[in-house]
């Protein structure tokens, strides 16, 4: 049975940030209750995986569990809280909802190696949070991932800042030579 590492019910504070230059980026999903905070690494495609569920999600939820007058979140600061020390590498992700609370909650499940998964169950953890910071959450999460290298129209590969081979031109079109 996994070891339960955290469960902040609820989160004063989630938001998904990087570090690092574009094509370099570290990605961070960061929770925050009281004085615990939590960081853990994820992918760019988690990233994205996670605000179309949300999306979803939330979308869901409202239909059947409509408020009588919905407010736009507030913007918030979201931008990640340093020191940053990952506790793992989220390998899963789920989402639920529990509407007696009104929360939506967020799985997380710890990526092993298999040297790491023969020894030991993986780390799960929880972010509960509410209907407005999964909102903002998945916005930023959004604007986070497009905010890396641009992608070549051509082949849809990452154009990196030194300039960008596109496998489609088979190198002899210079102007699919991206810069």
């Amino acid at each position: 049975m996994a070891s339960l590492a955290f469960d902040l019910k609820p989160c004063s504070r989630i938001t998904i940030g990087t570090v690092g230059p574009p094509g370099q980026r570290t990605f961070y999903l960061q929770g925050l209750q009281g004085r615990t905070v939590v960081s853990l690494i994820i992918e760019k495609q988690q990233a994205q995986a996670l605000a179309i569920g949300i999306d979803e999600m939330l979308a869901e939820i409202e239909a059947r569990f409509p408020r009588e007058r919905e407010e736009p979140p507030a913007k918030r600061d979201m931008s990640l809280l340093d020191p940053i020390s990952p506790r793992f590498r989220v390998g899963r992700m789920g989402l639920g909802y529990d509407a007696e609370e009104d929360l939506l909650v967020i799985f997380v499940e710890e990526l092993l190696t298999e040297e790491e998964a023969a020894r030991r169950q993986p780390a799960v953890g929880r972010f509960w949070t509410s209907r407005e910071q999964a909102q903002l959450l998945s916005e930023h999460a959004k604007k986070v991932a497009a905010a890396g290298r641009p992608i070549c129209a051509l082949c849809g590969n990452p154009i990196d800042p030194d300039g960008h081979f596109c496998p489609p031109s088979n190198g002899h079109n210079p102007a699919t030579i991206l810069q």
